[in-house]
């Protein structure tokens, strides 16, 4: 790779991250059931109604895993806690065996020299919160900081940062207006109230942590690069908005306390009462903001489609195994523009930036040059939006190893070590070496 950490500043970290459904194995050590257990078990939502009862059994071999962090020259790991593994029933009883697990896996963190990064939530919510309508209850946000105070009373005193929620957008529209993730709704009232109690359980969160005398703490939001498809003045209106939806919601609500006036026009109608009111504790300040970046997208206006009446436009550059396009200019136009229209100095963590390939074990290893040239062409963008300004103050591959995609089951590698999903062996991908000897001290 074309650079080294010395061309990086001296506290700069470098990390992989992961989430608890996607590899700890769910059917392990008492934890609850998830509308994403549900999700799957339903026809024709992921591939071959693949689930993350066993997913890659970090639940046993954390240790294993963490030794590659450390063996691979990184300074911290960005992981997150099941809701439904701490709180079964997500309120009421406490799960030991949750809290001993997690206890676990920070002390072989802090054991290995590894900065613990922890997130709060990455979309497990329990079976038992979301027949009571998850994300679009009004009382969530009350749910989710009483689950919070449990975990961060366990383990907080020894995490580095802690993350609220994990991609608000994929939470929220993602699953409550297209479908494509758990609970699959597609209904704009559920959309706009998850858009809203999204952002509302992150502000009851952040003041639990501040009560708890919490220190170090922020979001992760996703971002898509978004431009019009064309010159003409739809195309404009129809970036403007999907850039608002995507982009602009999140971040104006918790930096701001204000929600883009081009997409309250589709959800203010369906918005719960007296959503205003909450806007205060919202916006309270933050420590950190986790920038998670993929990909672009172009937009074009569809004049026979109900709001938000936007349609898809291709671009011509290489794609990943998920289809995305490869940009990584788009990383440093993010890092940039929050550091200039949100957040100031705040530190910014590139808290997930990685691709998907399909990679083949050959004579046992994997060959993955594709995923090399996009490891070091967005650590490069990084680079470049440190040096316009922006402070940047660390990188978390997604992900350390291939793990349950959702609904893609486990056809989509992101990973920089391969699962064999059947042994569950490990093998490090030669974007892992190559990553290593760029760390190298």
């Amino acid at each position: 790779m074309n650079f080294s950490r010395n061309d990086f500043p001296e506290d700069f970290l470098f990390g992989a991250a992961t989430a608890a459904y996607q590899i700890e194995g769910h059917a392990y050590g008492g934890a609850g059931s998830t509308h994403w257990d549900t999700f799957a078990a339903t026809p024709g939502n992921v591939i071959r109604a693949e689930n993350g009862d066993v997913a890659c059994d970090h639940y046993h071999r954390y240790e294993e895993d963490l030794d590659l962090l450390r063996d691979g020259g990184f300074d911290a790991y960005r992981f997150s806690t099941s809701w439904a593994r701490v709180l079964p029933e997500g309120r009421g009883a406490v799960n030991e065996e949750g809290l001993d697990f997690y206890d676990r896996v920070v002390d072989a963190c802090l054991e290995r020299g590894l900065k613990p990064f922890h997130t709060l939530y990455h979309w497990e919510m329990p079976s038992a919160l979301a027949d009571l309508g998850g994300w679009t209850n009004p009382d969530v946000a009350d749910w989710f900081a009483d689950y919070v105070e449990i975990i961060q009373k366990r383990i907080g005193d020894r995490t580095h940062a802690v993350a609220t929620i994990n991609e608000p957008w994929c939470v929220a529209f993602l699953s409550h207006f297209l479908g494509h993730h758990a609970p699959g709704l597609r209904d704009i009232r559920a959309t706009a109230r998850a858009m809203h109690h999204v952002c509302k359980g992150h502000g009851k969160a952040m003041t639990r942590l501040r009560e708890l005398g919490a220190q170090n703490c922020g979001i992760v939001l996703n971002f898509d690069h978004t431009t019009p498809a064309d010159d003409s003045p739809g195309a404009a209106k129809a970036a403007d908005l999907q850039d608002g939806i995507f982009n602009r919601w999140f971040i104006e609500a918790i930096t701001k306390g204000t929600y883009p006036d081009i997409v309250l026009e589709g959800l203010g109608p369906h918005m719960p009462k007296g959503w205003d009111e909450d806007m205060k504790e919202i916006s309270q300040p933050m420590d950190w903001l986790g920038v998670n970046y993929y990909t672009r997208h172009f937009a074009k206006p569809d004049p026979e489609a109900p709001w938000p009446a936007i349609a898809p436009a291709e671009g011509d550059l290489p794609r990943t195994q998920m289809g995305w396009e490869i940009y990584p200019e788009g990383l440093t136009d993010f890092l940039v523009r929050m550091s200039r229209d949100y957040v100031g100095d705040m530190p910014i963590y590139v808290t997930e930036n990685g691709m998907a390939w399909d990679d083949r074990v050959e004579n046992g290893a994997i060959y993955d040059p594709e995923r090399t040239d996009f490891v070091e062409r967005h650590i490069l963008a990084a680079k470049a939006a440190l040096d316009q300004g922006a402070n940047v103050k660390g990188f978390f591959y997604w992900s350390l190893m291939d793990n349950y995609e959702w609904a893609f089951g486990y056809e989509k590698r992101f990973g920089m070590v391969h699962v064999d999903f059947d042994s569950l062996k490990r093998t490090p991908k030669a974007s892992y070496h190559a990553l290593k000897s760029a760390l190298a001290r």
